[in-house]
């Protein structure tokens, strides 16, 4: 596989229908929309949360859903134009996102050009071998003077004869023109365990050779995943073994759930160690992961661990901000909801917890491609370890309803990424997680910290301290002040991580990383960090201790 990118992407999930307040059917509007352009104005959004690809749910045209499509070569003019999306695909690549879209082929709508075709001309139809099961003995439940095969019982969504050359050349050359016209990046193939397997070879094939990168991810429930995600077929399925652990685990204090599951997929040996599973907490199918939660305090944890476990992460468009929304009466409609970006409050706490998480996953290697070890499983704590040749890192978890100490017998020295502290000791660190409290541990040797400082004294007193020159071959007296969170004068939070000194002349320096935002790691002069600056309010530090 080719698909190197994939290793390194964070996904949002966008239900675009439902999102930008489409009406429910497509004959409710006449004219055309241009929904599709308020992906634009996201784009912040994407850049705060270090999204770099987005899966967009079914944009072709159709009836009703995105699902029961009508013409596959066609935005739906509920959304705009192809026009419309082509400049928007431009400003996302601009921006470093990849696009994937929703490849819906086992089915389409009854409004599908072609099946319309075979309606108004019945056995004269040069579409009749278009569908599966055509028989004009019987009679459909819409009275159609023909059977037909559908999906799942679901007689407006017909089923495709996938074994027609035919129909398979239709959709190739449709893929292939999103790809050249629009450059899509990959597709999330729909209900891909009802499709024929040599469709997906050949659907490999012809996207391979027009773009090596090119991803192919299936929807798969159950099942052994490889059958689907191989060299020949697929690159990655959905984990919906991990979907359902992630909350059930939560919900019924018992780790060893998805601990189980983490481990015969990713751990030594695991069945799946060499793929890279698609992993979500929820998304336009399934119940809102608020609406799943008997503890709503579990939800910054369920995304720690969903940015920290072996595969990609992908974000449903809302869950960021813990909406709720839950199927009614048959109907997802209150799971793919109209979403206004604006109306949200971008200092929510899970929402600022996620941008932290992005901003850690793209700066540590072992985040993303590590391999997987459990270190500590109990019903309520949980610990494990993502590591490679230059990182090892440590995630623990506490969902008791008490603080829990917990130690790691083989690790001596690590820096606390989420809280920005540093736990040291020669007989192995212990941590002290709060009740519903996650946090993500980077070992690092003793030597690189021994002049960080644990403790205290305000912001002020240290910009008050004076800086000696050293003499020659001798590190100066490095300042007390206090690692934590800063605040830029111009507004940006960082994190003061480490007090350090230049290797050529021994001059104090800082080394700080950008909180909420690209998450880039700095390095500047002790004294320039610690200095007052003009501004428009007079003098003011630089930067300003505002806590751990």
């Amino acid at each position: 596989m080719n698909q190197e990118w994939i290793k390194d992407a964070i996904f949002y999930h966008i239900y675009p229908l439902g999102c930008f307040g489409a009406p429910r059917f497509a004959h409710e509007e006449h004219e055309t929309k241009h929904r599709i352009r308020a992906l634009v104005d996201w784009l912040p959004h994407f850049q705060e949360m270090h999204v770099n690809a987005l899966y967009l749910g079914p944009i072709f045209a159709s009836y009703e859903h995105g699902y029961d499509t009508s013409d596959y070569r066609c935005l739906d003019h509920r959304l705009g134009t192809n026009e419309d999306f082509k400049q928007v695909c431009e400003l996302l690549h601009e921006a470093g996102i990849r696009i994937i879209l929703d490849g819906v082929f086992h089915h389409v709508g009854r409004e599908f050009w072609a099946f319309r075709d075979l309606l108004e001309h019945k056995e004269n139809s040069p579409y009749k071998d278009w569908f599966a099961n055509v028989n004009f003995t019987n009679t459909s439940p819409y009275g159609d003077p023909f059977s037909y095969e559908a999906w799942e019982g679901h007689y407006n969504l017909v089923k495709l004869n996938l074994h027609n050359p035919e129909v398979v050349s239709y959709l190739l050359d449709s893929v292939g023109l999103w790809m050249d016209e629009f450059h899509i990046d990959g597709l999330r193939l729909d209900a891909a365990n009802r499709i024929e397997r040599s469709f997906f070879k050949t659907l490999h094939d012809f996207t391979k050779g027009k773009n090596p990168h090119f991803w192919l991810m299936g929807e798969i429930i159950h099942g052994n995943y490889s059958l689907w995600a191989n060299p020949d077929l697929l690159d990655s399925v959905t984990n919906y073994e991990c979907y359902k652990g992630l909350y059930s685990a939560h919900n019924t204090k018992n780790y060893f759930e998805i601990a189980h599951s983490l481990h015969r997929q990713f751990g030594k040996g695991g069945i799946y160690e060499s793929l890279h599973l698609y992993n979500f907490a929820d998304n336009h199918d399934v119940n809102r992961l608020a609406s799943l939660l008997e503890h709503e305090e579990d939800l910054p944890l369920i995304y720690t661990l969903l940015y920290t476990m072996p595969g990609i992460p992908s974000i449903y468009y809302g869950s960021e901000y813990g909406i709720h929304g839950t199927k009614q009466n048959g109907s997802d409609a209150n799971l793919r909801p109209t979403f206004f970006l604006s109306d949200q409050d971008p200092t929510h706490p899970l929402y600022r917890h996620i941008c932290q998480l992005g901003a850690l996953r793209h700066t540590h290697c072992a985040l993303r491609k590590g391999r997987y070890e459990a270190i500590l499983v109990r019903n309520e704590q949980f610990i494990f370890a993502r590591s490679d040749e230059q990182e090892l890192c440590y995630i623990a978890f506490n969902i008791a309803a008490k603080p829990c100490t917990l130690k790691i017998e083989n690790e001596t020295c690590a820096i606390d990424l989420l809280h920005h502290t540093h736990l040291q000791d020669a007989h192995g660190i212990t941590i002290t997680l709060q009740p519903h409290e996650s946090t993500i541990l980077m070992h690092t040797e003793p030597s690189a910290v021994q002049n960080m400082v644990e403790e205290h004294k305000p912001r002020e007193e240290a910009k008050e301290t004076h800086i000696q020159a050293p003499k020659q071959n001798e590190k100066p007296p490095l300042p007390t002040i206090p690692l934590g969170k800063y605040r830029h004068f111009k507004g940006k939070e960082y994190a003061l991580l480490y007090l350090a000194y230049d290797s050529e002349n021994l001059a104090p320096m800082v080394v700080y990383r950008q909180l909420y935002g690209e998450g880039s790691v700095w390095v500047r002069p002790l004294a320039m960090f610690c200095e007052e600056v003009e501004s428009e309010n007079g003098r003011v530090p630089r930067f300003t201790y505002i806590g751990k």
